[in-house]
């Protein structure tokens, strides 16, 4: 199918007011990325935030230190509580790990299908190493069936269509066309680990056809949590609007406002986070 191009405007249709969003992910002691950044993408973009912990994270914006992972019963148990008693409009689900904990997802996903379901796949370290050993790398896979909109970096894109690091953005879009394919399930291309300084994205639909989002490159080390952010972000207005392509235009121009105002936060000595209410806080006569 050939490729096509648009850019769909920036104003949302609102279909629900204040949507119900669930993260499921890892902890930062920081702020800046997992649950922590999930939950305040999910607050500046209209949404109620709600937390699922997979893993317990010691990290900094200079690195991670260890991790921690309850016992998947504990898992399930976070899992039911929520959903025994709140309806969840939509899913964020980001640093899994195990297969038990993939699976354990997946199990109660069978039960609790939310409208809206964006998966963030963590499955390569900022080192290139890979975080999933082969078992949990196939749960994953499976996992991947059940999402709406699926949100790999570059690296991850190439592991999930099984070949090299694409080296433009031709190759990025063919990879993420194969993925939706695969997996019959919408694909977001990001082009942020392309050098140059161009960083668009683009919507891959299942049938193959393609919506760019042109954007530039933003000079800033503070770019911590950034895929975490976004994938949150687009799980919140989903349900807020009409299509995914509404809510990637909107998502990203958030987001290029929240990296542009990333240095004037000043946290941590490496690669810190981005501003999540940056919009907000300029709109209040705040500064920053």
């Amino acid at each position: 199918m050939p490729l096509t191009s648009s850019t769909p405007s920036a104003s949302p249709t609102h279909t629900t007011s204040v949507p119900r969003v669930l993260s499921i992910a890892g902890t930062d002691p920081t702020g800046g990325a997992g649950i922590h950044a999930d939950l305040k993408s999910i607050s500046a973009n209209g949404g109620y935030g709600m937390a699922v912990v997979t893993a317990l994270v010691a990290q900094n914006t200079k690195g991670v230190r260890s991790i921690h992972t309850p016992p998947v019963s504990f898992l399930r148990e976070q899992l039911d509580s929520v959903s025994d008693d709140v309806q969840i409009d939509a899913i964020k689900i980001g640093m899994l790990g195990t297969s038990e904990i993939i699976e354990t997802i997946s199990e109660w996903l069978d039960i609790n299908r939310a409208p809206v379901v964006v998966l963030d796949p963590v499955m390569v370290a900022t080192s290139g190493d890979r975080l999933l050993n082969a078992q949990a790398e196939a749960a994953l896979r499976q996992l991947l069936h059940k999402a709406d909109l699926i949100t790999p970096n570059m690296p991850e894109l190439a592991v999930l269509a099984q070949t090299s690091e694409a080296q433009n953005w031709q190759e990025v879009l063919e990879q993420a066309r194969a993925v939706a394919a695969q997996y019959q399930a919408h694909v977001l291309a990001k082009g942020g680990h392309l050098s140059g300084h161009l960083a668009p994205d683009a919507l891959i639909n299942i049938d193959g056809t393609v919506q760019e989002f042109p954007g530039d490159r933003i000079a800033t080390k503070n770019t911590h949590g950034t895929g975490c952010s976004y994938s949150a972000a687009l799980a919140t207005l989903r349900p807020q609007v009409n299509n995914w392509a509404e809510a990637i235009a909107l998502a990203k121009s958030w987001l290029t406002e929240s990296i542009r105002h990333a240095d004037s936060l000043h946290v941590g000595r490496g690669h810190g986070p981005i501003h999540h209410f940056a919009s907000l806080w300029q709109r209040a006569g705040q500064s920053h």
